[in-house]
């Protein structure tokens, strides 16, 4: 059997997806490596996209309006074959996918440490597009539970898979740019629904028909298109030989205290306080942006009322009562969540790049200091009616929601060293599951207690924004406790080298044992990969931007 770099005997020859099998000659261009993983992670980002499927689905067996059952209860509606699901019952199978990705990151990690990231990524892909057929199935056949499973549960644990399985592989080929290096990848799964959504709705009003909404024939269209794109990230990937660095780069020689030498085993990260600090401080991040960024265009709608079709005097019911207005606002909205997603994303690459000169540190108070400022002010700009400052202040805070987990591998790869990063990472992720619920519940329930006590509507959110204004202060003081590891922690030298036998052995056998090799560059190989996600990408931030031009209009 061929390899690059040397032929191995037969007893030596290895399978498909055998983590030994992708370990690159030192000559690999790197930069090959991250448009793989953007394939996958642009895949699995259409999760954050599938509300648009829950207007159509709330009419699947009506078509054209929903046939409604007034006393139907959340396990009846799971089974139920001759009423209309609700978009509340829909919108479970969001909160399933948030939960599944981060315990199946969590207790998966370690195994995708041992087996290598194409493996991982496989399984991402059969998890994530099987899920997808199954939800198409339950669509056709009427049954709620079946997408809970497929997409929710089935989905969720492909979403934790494929969100890690980069993370380790790319800190190791870019040891001299961690932060930019994850920030490419995860800035992916910030721009799937960019084009996933516009996508869906292509392909939902191409199958439409007056007997069907088009929904479960677009899951299986974006089953198969998304495993076709997941299954090439996942053999795109390689792996750098042990101990690889790019020619004529070489670690500073005066190290940053909080970037670690050595290593932390799996089992011994989550027993240090500096990982539950980091935790909070992911959580904290993303509990502050990630429940108001999900009533972005309502909150928009309801602060700003006529406003928003250039008549200050109306209010949100005016506007609302008028069927014309009402579109105008709605359209207005929409632009403005098309520009909090293009910061999310773009936030990403650009934060977690700047982390890589600022310190990871310094990056997150950053993100705390400046959003609390920004949540300080939001208030101020609802009450002055200035739409500029309000929508300024609430991309920046996108920005700084994508940028907190675009920034956070990096930041563990510091403290933990990057033996076990990935499997450490997937572990935080749990943190991201539990602010996808306490997020939410803070913002939802404080509008609806104060829509219920009779608050006028353009005032509901000023002790909101106060409220994670204050999470981010949290955040903040949790950061400033975060500090170097004590040597006890780290794996001896005897212990790493251990660890790496295995993998030196295939390198040697592969003749990739060389630990200095190209940086690489985008070369004709580099420029055609990039260009197989970077044209879907532009593509959806163009639909975007078009959506988001309202906004200067």
């Amino acid at each position: 059997m061929a390899r690059s770099g040397g032929t191995l005997a037969a007893s030596d020859r290895l399978g498909l997806l055998d983590k030994a099998r992708i370990i690159a000659p030192p000559t690999y261009n790197r930069w090959l490596v991250p448009p793989a993983a953007l394939a996958i992670h642009l895949c699995i980002g259409m999760a954050y996209g599938f509300s648009v499927f829950w207007l159509p689905l709330s009419q699947a067996i009506g078509i054209d309006h929903s046939v409604k059952c007034p006393d139907l209860t959340l396990i009846q509606a799971l089974f139920t074959r001759t009423c209309d699901w609700r978009i509340a019952d829909l919108g479970w199978m969001y909160t399933l996918f948030f939960v599944f990705l981060g315990g199946s990151a969590a207790i998966w990690g370690g195994w995708l440490e041992k087996v290598g990231p194409r493996r991982a990524g496989v399984v991402s892909a059969l998890c994530w597009c099987g899920g997808l057929l199954i939800s198409a199935l339950g669509i056709y056949l009427h049954q709620l539970w079946m997408m809970w499973l497929g997409s929710g549960v089935i989905g969720g644990i492909g979403l934790g898979l494929g969100y890690i399985s980069p993370v380790s592989t790319l800190i190791k080929w870019f040891p001299d740019r961690r932060g930019m290096a994850t920030g490419m990848a995860i800035m992916g799964f910030g721009g799937g629904a960019m084009i996933g959504s516009p996508l869906a709705t292509i392909l939902m009003n191409h199958y439409h028909t007056p007997a069907s909404v088009g929904v479960w024939q677009t899951f299986v269209t974006l089953a198969a298109i998304y495993f076709m794109f997941m299954l090439a990230g996942a053999f795109g990937y390689r792996l750098p030989p042990p101990g690889w660095k790019p020619s004529g780069w070489t670690p500073p020689a005066n190290k940053k205290a909080m970037i670690a030498d050595g290593h932390v085993h799996l089992n011994q990260a989550h027993k240090t306080l500096q990982f539950w600090l980091i935790w909070a401080v992911l959580c904290l991040n993303v509990s502050a942006g990630i429940g108001i960024i999900g009533i972005a265009s309502p909150m928009l709608q309801e602060i700003f009322g006529g406003a928003l079709v250039g008549d200050d005097a109306l209010s949100f019911d005016q506007v609302q009562y008028n069927e014309s207005l009402a579109g105008q606002a709605a359209l207005v909205a929409a632009g403005f969540v098309g520009l909090i997603s293009l910061f999310n994303i773009f936030g990403r690459i650009f934060w977690a790049s700047s982390s890589d000169t600022l310190g990871r540190k310094l990056t997150y108070f950053t993100f705390f200091a400046l959003g609390a400022v920004c949540y300080a002010i939001a208030p101020f700009a609802a009450e002055w009616k200035n739409l500029a400052l309000f929508v300024g202040a609430f991309c920046l805070i996108a920005s700084m929601y994508g940028g907190g987990f675009a920034t956070v591998p990096a930041y563990l790869a510091d403290v933990f060293g990057t033996q076990f990063v990935g499997a450490i990472h997937g572990r935080l992720l749990t943190a991201w599951s539990t602010a996808g619920i306490v997020g939410p519940v803070i913002v939802n329930y404080m509008r609806e207690a104060r829509l219920a006590a009779g608050v006028p509507r353009d005032q509901l959110y000023d002790p909101i924004f106060y409220v994670l204004a204050g999470l981010l202060v949290a955040g903040f003081v949790a950061n400033l406790l975060i500090r170097p590891l004590h040597k006890k922690w780290f794996m001896s030298k005897d212990e790493v080298e251990a660890l790496l036998a295995a993998d030196r052995k295939a390198a040697e056998r592969a003749k990739a044992s060389a630990t200095v090799g190209s940086a690489g560059g985008f070369d004709i190989r580099a420029l055609l990969a990039w260009a197989a996600v970077g044209i879907p990408l532009a593509w959806g931030v163009w639909i975007t931007l078009q959506k988001a031009l309202v906004l200067f209009i």
